[in-house]
């Protein structure tokens, strides 16, 4: 789960971190009023969406007064922004956070990720903070330096002003600096992360070190441990589609493509997805029913399959384990003639019950084209897909 930059940073000003003083605003009025009451003689007027990249699309203006505040957020409320992690449909932005604006004397990083590698936490930090942080992962990586986190002790003082002293941080604010590492590691284990960070975590003249971004996204399977964390959730945030699959145990991704997939298990869904490209195609989604699905979540997976409008074709690909052939495709056949089904359709189905399974879909009346491997059904379900374009 992700939440809000003003989300964050209140998570962080709860654990103690430094960060800048700022209010939200949903109306361009209430940011001029929000301009006000910050205090300072300037701010920012910043777009909250989840997604980086704002400030190069527009999100983020400073402004000198509350007039110009007004303006700025008048000119960002309910605008679709649209950024390299958006996509070109952009998301809308329904709130803006109005932050003092302070004079910055140098920009680090700092993340904290899982490293699945070591199974561990890593804290990531760099010199070279700002916007493209990704740049200076990919084209110099020896410019992040790395900390494996404890998962029961978390992140050691020591661990912590031995990284400020590699950035060279200056003495003054080394101390600083370990002490907001250590409490981001801490904040990351307590309230069970996936992902922490800040870009940029500045020295700024006067006030020292202080986290002047920050994100943070959360396990979704631990959520049920942190109940004022659930509550941050903006559902406006989220893909409609995969919002309504989640209600109802199913894991769903949107995609930009034409073939809707409905799998069980992830491993195959991959699979399944890849099979399209090599033969042509391009998935609209990716669709992992599980291994126990039921007849009515098989049902309501197609429904969502078809509410996209980009489907010209779907392909079934079902394994059959513990989820059985004949449960699936009596799933299919409810599914197809409750809602008229007219998108082309590929079955492939192999495991438990197969035979009466095949045999079901075969005397169903319905308009199906079965398939023999893999391969097969990606091959006729791209030529279904091209027919129908």
């Amino acid at each position: 789960m992700n939440v809000h930059e003003f989300q964050a940073k209140q998570l962080l000003r709860e654990a103690r971190l430094p960060v800048p003083q700022g209010e939200t605003a949903t109306t361009p009025e209430a940011a001029g009023v929000a301009f006000t009451r910050v205090g300072a003689p300037k701010c920012a007027v910043k777009a909250q969406i989840h997604a980086g990249g704002r400030g190069k699309a527009g999100g983020i203006k400073v402004v000198t007064s509350a007039a110009q505040a007004v303006e700025a957020a008048r000119a960002i409320l309910g605008k679709a922004l649209v950024t390299h992690q958006t996509g070109p449909q952009g998301r809308v932005v329904r709130t803006v956070l109005v932050e003092e604006g302070l004079e910055i004397e140098r920009e680090l990083y700092a993340g904290i990720v899982i490293d699945r590698k070591s199974e561990r936490p890593v804290l990531m930090v760099s010199a070279a903070g700002g916007m493209d942080i990704e740049e200076v992962a990919a084209t110099t990586p020896e410019k992040i330096l790395k900390e494996e986190i404890h998962g029961g002790l978390g992140l050691q003082s020591f661990q912590a002003r031995k990284l400020a002293e590699r950035l060279g941080i200056a003495v003054e604010h080394q101390r600083a600096a370990a002490d907001l590492l250590v409490g981001l590691c801490r904040l990351f284990l307590q309230k069970d992360c996936s992902l922490a960070e800040i870009n940029p975590l500045a020295i700024v003249k006067g006030r020292g070190v202080m986290a002047l971004d920050a994100k943070l996204n959360f396990d979704d399977r631990a959520l049920f441990r942190h109940p004022e964390i659930e509550a941050l959730h903006d559902v406006a945030e989220e893909d409609p589609t995969e919002w309504e699959a989640s209600k109802i145990g199913l894991s769903y991704v949107s995609l930009d493509g034409n073939i809707a997939c409905m799998v069980n298990g992830a491993g195959l869904a991959m699979c399944t997805m890849d099979v399209i490209k090599l033969a042509g195609g391009a998935p609209a989604n990716f669709l992992d029913v599980g291994g126990g699905a039921n007849k009515e979540q098989v049902t309501q997976a197609f429904k969502l399959l078809l509410s996209n409008t980009k489907v010209k074709a779907i392909l079934v690909n079902i394994f059959g384990g513990i989820m059985k052939c004949d449960v699936i495709a009596d799933g299919v056949i409810g599914a197809a003639r409750e809602l008229g089904m007219k998108v082309p359709l590929v079955v492939r189905l192999e495991g438990t019950n197969v035979e009466r399974g095949r045999e079901m879909l075969k005397t169903s009346g319905l308009n199906l084209t079965a398939a023999t491997d893999l391969y097969d059904a990606a091959q006729k379900v791209v030529a279904a897909a091209a027919r129908a374009s």
